[in-house]
């Protein structure tokens, strides 16, 4: 079952400028050692940047909560599996969050796509929950 949808659209540009005028500031409050170390190493950073923020924003829309409710911004964090697809990692109030809207005897997980072409940034993220033991797959023997 589907718990939550979210999408967001950011503008690449507009990451730079930040990044130009709050530089490591912007970085530490809004992003985990592990995103800031993948943007650094890529030749577009702010490109890089700009799409685990509308990661974070779409996925914050799929709890339910937008950026309130004492959610923060480094309580979401996406990597990437070798294949190149992004994952996201919660912790904090985002998890405790996820958990509450997680029904009994359910797991959730959470999927989340990532594109861009400059100046945009697209993320979308969907929370689906399983009766445990039944997550995407696992094939019944």
């Amino acid at each position: 079952m589907i718990l939550g949808i979210g999408t967001d659209l950011a503008n690449i540009e507009r990451i730079e400028r930040t990044l130009g005028r709050f530089g490591d500031r912007f970085r530490r409050r809004v992003f985990s050692e592990s995103e800031q170390a993948r943007a650094i190493r890529r030749h577009d950073e702010a490109g890089t940047y700009a799409k685990r923020w509308a990661a974070k924003e779409a996925c914050s829309k799929a709890l339910g909560t937008g950026l309130r409710m004492g959610i923060s911004w480094r309580d979401m964090a996406v990597t990437n599996l070798e294949t190149g697809q992004p994952v996201m990692h919660l912790t904090g109030w985002a998890a405790a969050r996820l958990q509450q809207m997680t029904p009994a005897g359910h797991e959730a997980v959470v999927h989340v796509s990532l594109t861009d072409d400059h100046p945009w940034a697209q993320a979308f993220v969907v929370i689906e929950a399983f009766p445990a033991g039944r997550r995407p797959g696992k094939t019944e023997t």
